[in-house]
């Protein structure tokens, strides 16, 4: 994106930017914060402080990394600021976990699995959630997944193992035999 001579970014540059990549910001927002008004909100802050904050970018990134790193900044704060959710904690990770892998189909079946998925996605940390949310629904490779959070990529694959056993430990009750 070309900037103005006053250092912010060009308009008609920055309205293709939100065009293109307002969906994936607010896919972000709704899944980090689990509400679609505070996503609407968290997507209008980011782009705001993005296109403020402009002259700063540094390029070390790609400008989407750097727009998904404001995003998961503001979503976070957001969230922060309402601790109504319970948290998995990290010693839940070395609980036993059926294995559930045959009864998956009829919980696709019953519509209930994406809401599970979902209510147990904001159940963990929130570090934990973001680096999967960013990863596995977002598909950003694990390097731009480190660039967005600031941490290297081996945090990022311990984040992200961390958090697929907890969820697999919080979804193991849906695909228990006999319920």
């Amino acid at each position: 994106m070309s900037l103005s001579s006053e250092g912010t970014p060009d308009l008609v540059a920055f309205e293709q930017l939100v065009a293109e990549y307002g969906d994936r910001v607010f896919g972000i927002a709704l899944r980090v914060t689990g509400s679609p008004s505070d996503a609407e909100e968290v997507m209008q802050e980011a782009f705001l402080l993005a296109f403020r904050s402009w002259s700063t970018f540094r390029g070390e990134a790609a400008p989407t990394t750097w727009l998904y790193r404001i995003a998961v900044n503001a979503a976070l704060m957001r969230v922060r600021g309402r601790r109504d959710v319970e948290l998995l904690s990290e010693r839940d990770e070395a609980a036993d976990v059926a294995d559930w892998t045959a009864d998956a189909a009829q919980a696709v079946l019953r519509g209930e699995l994406r809401d599970q998925i979902e209510a147990a996605i904001t159940r963990l940390p929130e570090d934990l959630r973001v680096t999967l949310i960013l990863r596995d629904l977002e598909g950003l490779s694990t390097a731009e997944t480190a660039a967005a959070l600031e941490i290297s990529e081996p945090a990022v694959k311990s984040r992200l193992h961390r958090a697929r056993v907890l969820l697999r430990g919080y979804l193991a009750d849906l695909f228990t035999p006999g319920e």
